[in-house]
């Protein structure tokens, strides 16, 4: 599978400060025939709210530790 090219989040307001909380609950990855994306989401959100938002280095260097847990890339020494 490519890398994901959008990171799917769900977002409510903390009861106590009404500020928004960003939970990230999947990914969008190009789609294996051409146009369009495959999403693939580890939880739904309770109103039924999905934000898609561009990849951004935090999550550039997220992706990257978890290929190289998972032995897919080597450690950087």
């Amino acid at each position: 599978m490519n890398d994901p090219v959008l990171i799917a989040y769900a977002v409510r307001r903390a009861p106590s400060s009404k500020r928004p909380v960003w939970t990230r609950i999947g990914c969008a990855y190009p789609h294996d025939t051409g146009a369009g994306l495959t999403v693939v989401l580890d939880a739904l959100p309770v109103d039924g709210r999905i934000v898609l938002l561009e990849r951004d280095d935090d999550d550039d260097e997220r992706i990257l530790a978890r290929a190289r847990k998972r032995g897919a890339l080597p450690n950087p020494d």
